[in-house]
């Protein structure tokens, strides 16, 4: 589901409901010290549920004194952003 690409972790998986528990978690366990870079590019699908993710992601990276940042983000995850008025919260690379 997530793979470590260099420096970032990648996101291989639709970001939808049906993975959003197991993608929460499994990044969560990956956080590192400092900056953590996720990269979405290869998320073929996305809903709601991965902004939930994302934003839980960033919550306990900073509960840990670090931060998450969000890398080659889908459009359609973007338009969802907007639509529900948090795309300024969004922690975009």
């Amino acid at each position: 589901m997530i793979d470590t690409a260099g420096d970032c972790l990648r996101v291989t998986v639709p970001m939808v409901f049906g993975n959003a528990q197991t993608l929460m978690e499994e990044g969560a366990t990956r956080l590192g010290d400092g900056v953590t870079l996720f990269d979405l590019g290869a998320v073929s699908e996305s809903d709601s549920s991965a902004l939930a993710v994302i934003f839980a992601w960033a919550r306990r990276a900073a509960a840990r004194g670090g931060s998450v940042r969000i890398a080659n983000t889908p459009a359609s995850l973007l338009s969802l952003a907007d639509l529900y008025g948090v795309s300024e919260f969004l922690p975009l690379a």
